[in-house]
């Protein structure tokens, strides 16, 4: 609601209550505080009770009878305020503006009216433009505020409020710099959770920006690019309302980052989202085996995509003539006939949808040949019976003209075009015409196609000429089952075969109908940890959003995929050439500043030339290392486990290890994540032990590796250095 302010009583930055209740300062800066507390607890019960009203009234109308009178358009959409609203209850208000002209207003995760008969707006939803200066105002740049307040609550309580004024009298770095930093040294629960109430400018501005083309985001770890990513699903499915009716895919690294991240978006009310990994694309296929790193960046070249649609090309019937037997009779459709029905059937069909067009036309042509050829036979018949009563009829004197005049219609054998259209249904629907298409051109599977062409050198060597032949040897050579890099090319063939028979998608909700559907097109798609994408697999999310409305957010500088991209502008050449557009996120909110300055001769050695982000924030705790002897690797993990379980109380830790050690300590740490580095990507938690640093960077792209595992901690990190290797520098 936009009202009137109380003047601006100059209460001070960083107001909070202590836990005791009394001022943290003077007497007079007490009462201030509280009295701020107790009026945004006022208006947080006012917009509770306007909440939970909307929630009671959307349960009544969701449960009543008359619903199954209404269409399903408007059931999907209360169904989606109602789980909005829900999901709404923690949180629900968090900011407040207090305008130049004296208006106030109030912002939260969803938007709420008054109950009175106006409806004026009573709380704005973060989405809105209307709240876009609570992230982006200064006060260089007001955007006309006074003031900015961020609210802090913990469930139905204000438990205190951070004023920013914006008139010139402070500045900040930071855009509500105590809510932000108190959220930072919040313990970690092991499920992301929303920054909606401390988004920072540049992060507002990426999460805001035209979904016109695709935006690849660089942020290096602890820059937010999870938060953003995810709140720009949020922003963009509430500001482009037709977007909700297709979806929006939400690609990640992996399942476990996947459940990780998985309140995020039902917290910010929104339902019409897929996730997945590129390894989940398609429902029916499963991931069975793994594959070295040699065939994973083989196989993950752009060139299989030409090479997979020559490969189909050639399995398309050539034009030759079709003899087809007809109630008992055989008739030939010609090969230029049948060579003009391929071409007209094929002009950039999927295979499948091709066979059905020729087919179709076949039909059509076998239709059109039966009724000529049964004319010509009715013209013969008609030519000889008529020689024979000419030779009757001048034996017997009889007079042909005068017979013509008293004669009616004679037959001339022609079918009318109904009768054509009801022997072109009988054509379609008889079962031995059905089996000769499918001889001449046989239904595919993806599957049974994909593996004839990964086992036989000879067909690799004719469509992926580009392969050294070592490279075919070892392709050809795999075992049986699919590896992550066999999907981006099963989803190739799949798109170039097309469907045989697509039933129609089945769902309540936009997002249950397109996870179950291949072929579905989405009206945005966001990837997290986007530089680990082969060239295949950026070619799986262009079939998925044709019109390239794409965020891809990552960090070129913690790729450890198989591939040898080193920039974004290699990454992604293949799929958007030179098509897209950069952004950066630059500060670290996340990793102190104390592990930070660790990360220099990595990236260095990892053949980095971004700047490594800023970070903001000091944990006050110094990284430490302890050396142990092989034999004591396990004894000693257990222990600096368990001290840092008892410093980190109420929180988590996690436990980073070169992969020929996991096995080894999963023995012993049975109640924290033992990962490599790649398995701890876009994860973090309080505190992080990492495991032989010199072993993870000895892994291939390891020193991309070990960036990535020295900065998933909030607080403190620890490491254990094995005494046969030379201590990190």
């Amino acid at each position: 609601m936009r009202r009137k302010s109380a003047p601006h009583n100059g209460t001070p930055s960083d107001s909070d209550v202590t836990p005791e209740g009394e001022p943290a300062t003077s007497t007079a800066e007490g009462v201030a505080r509280r009295s701020a507390v107790a009026e945004e607890q006022a208006f947080l019960d006012l917009a509770t009770a306007r909440r939970d009203r909307l929630v009671e009234h959307l349960q009544v109308e969701l449960s009543s009878e008359a619903l199954d009178a209404l269409e399903q358009a408007r059931r999907r959409m209360l169904r989606q305020q109602y789980d909005e609203l829900r999901h709404a209850g923690e949180g629900l208000v968090f900011g407040r503006l207090d305008g130049l002209d004296g208006t106030v207003r109030h912002v939260g995760r969803v938007g709420l009216r008054d109950d009175g008969e106006d409806g004026e707006p009573l709380l704005v939803d973060w989405r809105a433009p209307a709240a876009r200066p609570f992230y982006t105002a200064t006060a260089v740049d007001p955007q006309g505020q006074a003031r900015r307040r961020h609210i802090r609550t913990t469930g139905s309580a204000v438990v205190g409020v951070d004023d920013e004024p914006l008139d010139g009298t402070a500045t900040a770095e930071l855009v509500g710099e105590g809510a932000l930093l108190a959220a930072l040294d919040q313990r970690r629960t092991g499920h992301m959770a929303t920054a909606i109430s401390t988004l920072q400018r540049e992060q507002d501005d990426i999460i805001r920006a035209e979904a016109t083309g695709p935006l690849i985001v660089q942020g290096g770890p602890g820059t937010g690019k999870t938060v953003v990513a995810l709140h720009r699903v949020a922003y963009l499915l509430f500001t482009y309302r037709k977007m909700a009716e297709q979806a929006v895919l939400v690609l990640g690294p992996s399942p476990r980052f996947l459940r990780y991240i998985a309140q995020v978006l039902p917290a910010l009310g929104e339902t019409a989202v897929v996730s997945a990994t590129c390894d989940t694309l398609l429902a029916d296929v499963r991931v069975s085996r793994d594959e070295s790193r040699l065939l994973a960046e083989v196989k993950g070249r752009a060139l299989w995509q030409p090479a997979l649609e020559s490969y189909v090309a050639s399995l398309l019937p050539r034009p030759r003539a079709l003899k087809l037997r007809w109630e008992g009779e055989f008739y030939v459709i010609p090969a230029t006939t049948v060579a003009q029905a391929l071409a007209s059937a094929v002009q950039g069909r999927p295979y499948h949808r091709a066979r059905a067009a020729f087919a179709e036309q076949v039909h059509h042509l076998l239709a059109d040949v039966v009724a000529e050829q049964r004319e010509a036979l009715m013209d013969e018949m008609e030519e000889g019976f008529e020689d024979i009563l000419a030779r009757v009829d001048k034996g017997m004197g009889y007079d042909q003209k005068a017979a013509r005049r008293s004669t009616g219609s004679d037959v001339d054998g022609l079918l009318s075009e109904e009768e054509i259209e009801q022997l072109r249904c009988r054509i379609a629907e008889n079962a031995t015409i059905a089996r000769f298409i499918e001889t001449c051109w046989p239904t595919l599977d993806p599957g049974t196609l994909l593996g004839a062409l990964l086992t036989d050198r000879a067909l690799l060597a004719r469509f992926a000429p580009q392969l050294a032949p070592e490279e075919i040897t070892a392709v050809a050579a795999e075992p049986a089952g699919w590896a992550s890099s066999d999907i981006p090319l099963l989803d190739a063939l799949a798109e170039l075969l097309g469907e045989v028979d697509a039933p129609p998608p089945q769902g309540e909700f936009v997002a249950d109908r397109a996870r179950r559907q291949r072929g579905w097109v989405y009206g945005h798609i966001v990837i997290d940890e986007a530089q680990e994408l082969s060239e295949m697999q950026w070619q799986m999310v262009l079939r998925r959003c044709p019109s390239r409305s794409i965020t891809a957010v990552g960090d070129i500088d913690q790729a450890e995929a198989a591939h040898r991209h080193t920039s974004w502008a290699q990454a992604v050449q293949a799929a958007f050439g030179d098509r897209w557009t950069a952004a950066e996120l630059t500060i670290c909110y996340r990793t102190p500043r104390e592990v930070m300055d660790l990360t220099g001769p990595v990236l260095t050695k990892a053949g980095s030339h971004n700047t490594p982000p800023r970070a903001v924030r000091s944990a006050g705790i110094a990284p430490w290392e302890r050396t142990v002897a092989p034999a004591e690797l396990a004894g000693a993990a257990a222990e600096a486990v368990r001290q840092l379980q008892q410093r980190w109380h109420g929180g988590t830790v996690g436990v980073i290890a070169p992969a020929d050690r996991t096995a080894e300590l999963h023995a012993v740490l049975t109640d924290v994540p033992v990962l490599t580095a790649t398995q701890s990507k876009g994860l973090e938690w309080d505190a992080t032990l990492l495991i032989d640093p010199q072993g993870i960077a000895a892994e291939p792209r390891g020193w991309n590796g070990l960036y990535v595992a020295l900065t998933r901690c909030t607080q403190e990190l620890g490491q254990l250095i094995l005494t046969q290797q030379s201590p990190q520098s």
